[in-house]
């Protein structure tokens, strides 16, 4: 079964490597000493693979952290072993972004084509998902549509993360589904942002003209840990990006609050969503 890496396993990763390098150790002498291979050295360190506590016991020992801080990593990576429930779609979840969205306490997205997949109705979905993944079967289908209601129940939690959504104003009139599914879909939108406190729903008009996210969609995703950094997440055709240098967050942290301020209030993306829900689309 393909690792999903968890935040709490980027942060043991990320606390293996800077372990290593206050010891002045190469990932080679630290291999030839735990009698491992280099390989299996870096794929912990990168969060490539799942962290067996024993073994991470194995490199505290060997770099002599004491206790309570050995015993607090080793208890992090008992959390990082654990299986998530998305676990059970590996088959549909090909990256690591579900892991760590499902952590998150804070939801920067921007996204100039779609309705975001945490507010998507389930026609919306499969017709998103009918059009956009090219599936072979109906039964391959249901399962993503499954799997993505498994997703959204994120939104029902009594800690529920803060969801900030902004879509371009075309998203409104792309009848996506139909004018029916759509119609639904565009109601959907204005329940959750009158109903749940978490969620802020923002729309970019046409108006706005060329604007800071003309470089298409991505998602910050921030935690309550201060431990652990923000989480810039770009998703593409040819693959999914993970960015966690504070230079590249800065720069998306920008981008995203430069697009806020083009957008409408959210109060106004209400009456602009509402209006396109009654309109024939």
């Amino acid at each position: 079964m393909t690792y999903r890496p968890t935040v709490r396993g980027r942060r043991l990763a990320r606390e293996l490597r800077k372990l290593r390098d206050e010891q002045g150790l190469t990932l080679q002498e630290v291999a030839d000493r735990l009698d491992w291979s280099r390989a299996t050295v870096s794929r912990l360190e990168t969060s490539q693979t799942r962290p067996k506590p024993g073994d991470i016991a194995d490199i505290l020992d060997l770099y002599g952290v004491p206790s309570p801080d050995r015993d607090a990593l080793i208890t992090l990576a008992r959390q990082a072993g654990q299986r998530g429930w998305w676990t059970a779609y590996q088959d549909v979840f090909a990256g690591s972004y579900v892991a760590l969205e499902d952590e998150a306490s804070h939801i920067r997205t921007w996204d100039p084509q779609l309705v975001h997949g945490l507010l998507q109705t389930e026609d919306y979905s499969r017709a998103v998902i009918t059009a956009g993944r090219l599936l072979p079967s109906d039964e391959e289908i249901e399962r993503r549509i499954s799997a993505r209601k498994i997703r959204q129940a994120l939104l029902d939690r009594a800690d529920a993360p803060r969801l900030q959504v902004i879509f371009d104003e075309a998203v409104l009139h792309r009848p996506i589904g139909g004018e029916e599914v759509m119609r639904a879909q565009l109601d959907a939108l204005v329940t959750a942002g009158e109903t749940r406190p978490s969620v802020t729903i923002q729309v970019l008009p046409y108006t706005a003209a060329a604007h800071a996210g003309l470089d298409g969609r991505f998602t910050i995703l921030s935690y309550p840990d201060p431990a652990d950094p923000d989480i810039a997440y770009v998703e593409g055709t040819m693959g999914d990006v993970y960015l966690e240098s504070a230079e590249e967050i800065a720069k998306h942290r920008d981008r995203f609050e430069r697009i806020v301020k083009r957008a409408l209030s959210p109060e106004e993306s209400a009456h602009l969503i509402a209006k396109a829900a009654r309109s024939s689309l």
